[in-house]
């Protein structure tokens, strides 16, 4: 409708971190560099084998996607055990003043270890409000939302429930309320080699409705419970991912931080009702338009000018 010169989609940063081994808290393989490299992100995207083939070696000699995960989580596991035990070391003798707060620190933090070295992962722990601000003070890695993605064979596109590897996979997730997806790597590579057209007729041979790239993503916004909302300031329209709840003010802050400290009011539309309308002014002269303040929070599909002064 606008024709812009430029298209900004939202984005969604992956970081292709190597494969964790037993020991990795001790430095074993990457090690350390790996876990710091993981502390950074907002979620995981775990890859795990769900194939047998005999000409594509698996690093243990045996195809165990249970065996795989349970690998990464106890190597996660250790870490955040190591980050609590430095913070407790800190807060024990700060207890020692009796100041009631750090006492609180302290036995919230012993009650996390206590949970971790049963072998269970942050995210599946039951945590107080005060407990869950500790955590995320501390960047632990068991805190953090997973999406195991299946990397299966072209035969078990669309029969999942025939293979009892990926059975396996998805009753273990769903144990633990992670998000899983199915994809065929080697069919991936194979799409990323043909041309638009090419692509399309092949994806609909294999009744492929989506590149596995895309569900990935759409994977991750769920995960992440992010929203997109748009601005049109030509020559560019754009779009930008957004945490669900988010007030207006915050919402502009992501454009520019002058935006969110100068903030008076954003005018906002929805974008399918601009759409129908055919245009922001046409939408404004028809009152379709609304001016939304400092409480308004944002919408999946907003279409936003924001005001400000600074």
């Amino acid at each position: 409708m606008v024709k812009p010169d430029k298209a900004t989609p939202a984005v969604i940063e992956f970081v292709d971190i190597a494969g964790l081994v037993s020991g990795a808290h001790e430095g074993e393989g990457l090690g350390n560099k790996f876990l710091s490299n993981i502390r950074e992100v907002d979620a995981i995207v775990h890859v795990v084998r769900c194939f047998k083939d005999e000409n594509i070696a698996h690093v243990s000699g045996n195809v165990d996607p249970l065996g795989d995960i349970e690998v990464v989580n106890l190597e996660l596991i250790f870490s955040d055990i190591e980050s609590i035990e430095k913070r407790l070391e800190k807060s024990r003798r700060g207890a020692k003043s009796g100041e009631r707060d750090i006492i609180k620190e302290v036995e919230a933090l012993e009650r996390i270890k206590e949970e971790l070295n049963k072998g269970k992962l942050l995210r599946n722990i039951e945590l107080s409000a005060f407990e869950k601000q500790l955590v995320e003070s501390l960047f632990l890695l068991t805190d953090k939302p997973v999406i195991y993605a299946l990397n299966i064979s072209e035969d078990d596109i669309g029969r999942d429930e025939n293979n009892p590897l990926i059975k396996d996979v998805l009753n273990y997730a769903a144990g633990e309320k992670s998000g899983v997806i199915s994809i065929s790597a080697k069919i991936e590579e194979e799409l990323l080699q043909l041309d638009e057209d090419e692509r399309l007729v092949f994806m609909k041979e294999m009744g492929i409705p989506e590149t596995g790239m895309d569900r990935i993503i759409t994977s991750c916004y769920k995960l992440m419970d992010l929203i997109s909302f748009f601005t049109i300031k030509l020559p560019e329209v754009r779009a930008w991912a957004l945490k669900r709840g988010t007030r207006a003010p915050q919402a502009a802050g992501k454009i520019h931080t002058d935006f969110e400290r100068g903030f008076i009011v954003a005018e906002v539309i929805d974008y399918r009702t601009l759409m129908d309308t055919g245009s922001f002014h046409a939408a404004k002269e028809k009152g379709l338009v609304r001016q939304e303040g400092r409480q308004y929070v944002i919408r999946d599909g907003d279409v936003i000018l924001f005001k400000f002064n600074v």
